[in-house]
């Protein structure tokens, strides 16, 4: 009697059927938490990538110099995710990422300030900008770390591909709030596209601190697996007894399949980014579109890329958990927006190509972080993502930030590749194309290992 009663009250005297019942309900509260917290993160981030034509016209950056900054925050970003991540891991994902909006806000507030004053320092926005990376380094593993606790495998990739479009939305409305903000209350002056969003961030970052929970054993319920009815992963299990380190060294370190993933990331960031980062500098000086139509370009990427991540997740629940194959599908389709793009003059073209560019990069994009969860037990979750995000921000982001600027810049020489200078804004093209090969080898090589493996259990 006494181990039935022990039972009851581990449960919160909620019985599996009831807590399956009201697991909707529970799940929907940290799960908007972590879709409002990346959406703002986002708008805190990508207002920086609008703001680049007025950073040049009323601070005097010149495009490697904004370069440099993003390289800056690139680094910093990428070793943040790692060690912050390992830091993090096993804690309260989801209250971590309120507090580390909230720091950011700060952070962007003072850059706004800063960019009120008349000769503005570089050093300081170098700070002031690596800073914001080092706080927001972590969002997107604790969002999966949150999702990841709630669900279980069957049921996840839908829920991380609804999230994963929360930064698109977030990403895509960052340069239109901002340069309105701007606009509206600042006299069309830099520093208001920084100042509001910092602001309404800050809000948000104190509200959701107390809503919702982390995973379902804060409620006093049982693990999700146990909910659904499903078995308990046997990483899952192991980890339990297990340290960080060896969680570590077991799942990630000795495994040839997640180096692949991390690899292959590098090369889809230099061609999120590289189009993403650039896209409003590039239709500027290359095409002479106005500032708002400039703008507009990171909504229509973001839009596309939002399509993508609800599609993709979809496809791959419907292959039944083949998200390299899929991945490795979309990035085939890449080259047919990277045309239009790069021979596109009109507003029209560009935008449906950004369009169509934002849907197929979202597929290895989101895709590879799925085949990375299925990898690793729950108590890696973080730490494993930000191995990924590591590669991919201090290699990927940061080549397309500095080598994309070195090529594009008309004030400097351009790059020399294997004996072939590379210069000027249709330059930048070559690189994409041969990320894309290189991108379509790798995770191939993780979709015909996962094909085997499925034959494998079927025999």
């Amino acid at each position: 009697m006494e181990e039935i009663n022990s039972q009851v009250g581990n449960t919160n005297q909620l019985t599996i059927a009831e807590q399956r019942k009201r697991w909707f309900k529970e799940f929907m509260k940290p799960f908007l938490v972590v879709v409002v917290i990346y959406i703002t993160m986002y708008m805190i981030r990508n207002n920086f990538k609008a703001a680049q034509p007025l950073l040049k016209s009323q601070l005097g950056l010149t495009t490697t110099d904004l370069g440099y900054i993003g390289f800056v925050f690139s680094i910093v970003y990428g070793f943040g995710k790692f060690i912050v991540g390992y830091i993090v891991d096993g804690k309260n994902t989801k209250k971590i990422l309120s507090i580390l909006l909230l720091l950011s806000s700060i952070t962007v507030l003072c850059l706004g300030l800063l960019f009120t004053m008349n000769n503005v320092p570089m050093g300081w926005i170098i700070v002031l900008w690596s800073l914001n990376g080092l706080f927001q380094c972590v969002g997107g593993p604790s969002s999966a770390s949150v999702i990841t606790q709630w669900t279980t495998r069957n049921n996840r990739g839908r829920y991380i591909g609804l999230w994963n479009a929360s930064h698109n939305i977030g990403g895509g409305f960052a340069g239109i709030f901002a340069v309105w903000c701007a606009t509206t209350f600042f006299k069309g002056q830099v520093a208001g596209m920084f100042i509001i969003p910092a602001i309404v961030a800050a809000i948000v970052a104190v509200v959701t601190f107390f809503i919702g929970k982390n995973r379902p054993e804060d409620l006093g319920w049982n693990s999700s697996e146990e909910i659904f009815g499903e078995p308990i992963e046997e990483a899952n299990v192991d980890a339990e007894n297990l340290t960080k380190w060896e969680i570590f060294k077991k799942y990630l370190l000795t495994n040839p399949y997640i180096w692949i993933l991390c690899v292959a990331n590098v090369f889809v960031y230099i061609v999120r980014i590289g189009i993403d980062n650039w896209a409003p500098l590039y239709v500027t000086e290359h095409l002479n579109f106005s500032q708002e139509a400039a703008a507009q370009t990171i909504f229509y990427f973001e839009m596309g890329a939002l399509v993508g991540c609800l599609a993709w997740g979809y496809i791959s629940d419907l292959l039944k958990g083949r998200p390299a194959l899929v991945a490795t599908i979309s990035t085939i389709l890449l080259p047919i927006g990277i045309i239009g793009y790069q021979l596109g003059t009109t507003e029209l073209v560009i935008n449906v190509s950004l369009f169509m560019l934002g849907m197929m990069v979202f597929g290895p994009q989101l895709l590879i972080n799925l085949s990375m969860l299925g990898f690793v037990p729950k108590k890696a979750t973080v730490v494993s993502g930000g191995l990924l995000g590591a590669f991919a921000y201090l290699f990927g982001d940061s080549m397309a930030k500095i080598l994309l600027a070195k090529i594009s810049d008309p004030s400097k020489n351009g790059v020399n590749f294997f004996g072939h200078v590379l210069h000027g804004w249709n330059d930048t093209f070559i690189i994409f194309y041969i990320s894309i090969v290189i991108i379509v080898v790798l995770l191939g090589s993780v979709a015909l290992a996962e094909e085997k493996s499925k034959r494998i259990k079927v025999e």
